[in-house]
C-alpha cells in the first residue's frame, strides 16, 4: 500500500520545492506526494508540517518535520 504524503503550499514554514525534493527520497518514485491547502491554519502559521498516512507531524522547521514523518512511512 502506498503512502499517503501532502504538504500545504501556503505553510510559511516550508518551502514546497525543497520539500517534495526531500519527501521523494524517502519514498519510492511511483509515489505522489500531494501539494495543497490542508485546512491546518492555526499550527501551518507556528510549524513546519507534514501529513502522513493520518497523521499531522509537526515541527520547529522543515528539516525536523521530514525527519520525524520518516517513522511513519510504508
Amino acid at each position: 500500500m502506498a503512502n499517503d504524503i501532502r504538504i500545504c503550499e501556503k505553510c510559511r514554514h516550508m518551502q514546497v520545492k525543497s520539500a517534495v525534493s526531500k519527501l521523494k527520497k524517502l519514498v519510492s518514485s511511483e509515489e505522489e506526494i500531494k501539494v495543497g491547502c490542508k485546512s491546518y491554519c492555526g499550527p501551518c502559521k507556528r510549524y513546519a508540517f507534514v501529513f502522513v498516512n493520518g497523521r499531522y507531524i509537526k515541527a520547529p522547521s522543515e528539516d525536523e518535520a521530514i525527519e520525524l514523518a520518516k517513522k511513519h512511512l510504508k
